[in-house]
């Protein structure tokens, strides 16, 4: 029962230790199946003009797949 137990909380230890890590980066999460752009939505947001920050996100999305070695 304690091996059961020690290993329990090692477990546990890890996953506080990776919510840390995630919440310390800021990072939002991100999934595997592509979110809005697998059913062909480019942005979220409805405005013509984007932001300053999104064609800044925009612009380094697009040197990187310019410069993306296949």
């Amino acid at each position: 029962m304690s091996l059961f137990l020690l290993t329990f909380g090692l477990l546990l230890l890890i996953a506080v230790a990776m919510a840390v890590g995630v919440i310390v980066q800021k990072k939002s999460m991100a999934s595997s199946c592509g979110g809005l752009g697998s059913m062909g939505i480019d942005k979220i947001c409805d405005c013509d003009d984007p932001c300053d920050k999104r064609k800044k996100r925009l612009k380094k999305e697009q040197m990187w797949k310019e410069n993306q070695i296949l």
